[in-house]
């Protein structure tokens, strides 16, 4: 699935286009986008690979969320070039809005999300899923009767159900306490082992960096760092939190 095809050659500036062993998942090159006559992203390039977690940070209003639709294919790019080397049905994406359907039970949303993805799971695997988040004792509780963090690990185990090639996850420590950000935290790395790229947008840098690989700061519509995390220095990005 992409953009345009037919995408340039990798400049000198790209740090993972070397000759690096892992699978590259998706490719953007030179991405821009535009809402109205505001500038939001300007020529951002950026590789996800496979087993591996790309942390996207910058301040508010710097376009992680934009850009991380449209690495997605949510939203469409007003300048560049996507490259995304997975299938549909091997993404997952987590967003702001949880996906889920209030009246039905935990284990039904899971049933639901699992056919939307063409597989029909056995109970064992649903409660399976549960049990990871910590919401088997209420697998037959309505959902909207849930509190924000519980409706957001039901949505995290909605991720986990279809065991995506490529993951994008917008903020997905939202409303969690800081068992359930573990809890998160330890699936990212279990996602990673599968094999699984990772895409993660976090405002908990300080926390989340020694889970990524690589690091995309963001600043004034633009890549300010794309590089490996261990060389990425959190001050610059201010802190602990951006």
């Amino acid at each position: 699935m992409s953009a345009r095809a037919g995408a340039q050659a990798p400049g000198p500036q790209d740090p993972l286009r070397s000759g690096g062993l892992a699978t590259v998942l998706a490719d953007i090159r030179r991405v821009g986008k535009f809402f109205g006559s505001r500038l939001v992203l300007r020529d951002v390039s950026a590789q996800v690979l496979a087993g591996q977690a790309l942390l996207v940070v910058g301040g508010n209003g710097a376009g992680k969320t934009t850009l991380l639709k449209i690495m997605a294919g949510l939203c469409r790019p007003s300048a560049g070039d996507i490259d995304l080397r997975v299938a549909p049905e091997a993404c997952a994406y987590l967003g702001h809005a949880t996906f889920l359907y209030p009246r039905l039970s935990a284990r039904a949303n899971l049933t639901f999300w699992g056919r939307m993805y063409g597989a029909a799971h056995a109970r064992e695997d649903l409660d399976a899923v549960l049990s990871r988040v910590g919401l088997l004792r209420v697998a037959e509780e309505p959902a909207g009767t849930f509190s924000r963090g519980m409706a957001q690990r039901l949505n995290l185990a909605r991720v986990f159900l279809v065991k995506p090639r490529l993951v994008f996850l917008d903020e997905p420590g939202t409303g969690l306490d800081p068992a359930s950000q573990d809890l998160l935290r330890r699936e990212i790395e279990a996602l990673k082992g599968a094999g699984a790229g990772v895409v993660w947008v976090s405002h908990h840098l300080a926390a989340d960096l020694p889970c990524a690989e690589t690091v995309l700061y963001l600043k004034d519509a633009g890549a300010a760092y794309f590089g490996p995390a261990s060389g990425f220095q959190p001050d610059a990005a201010g802190g602990g939190s951006c």
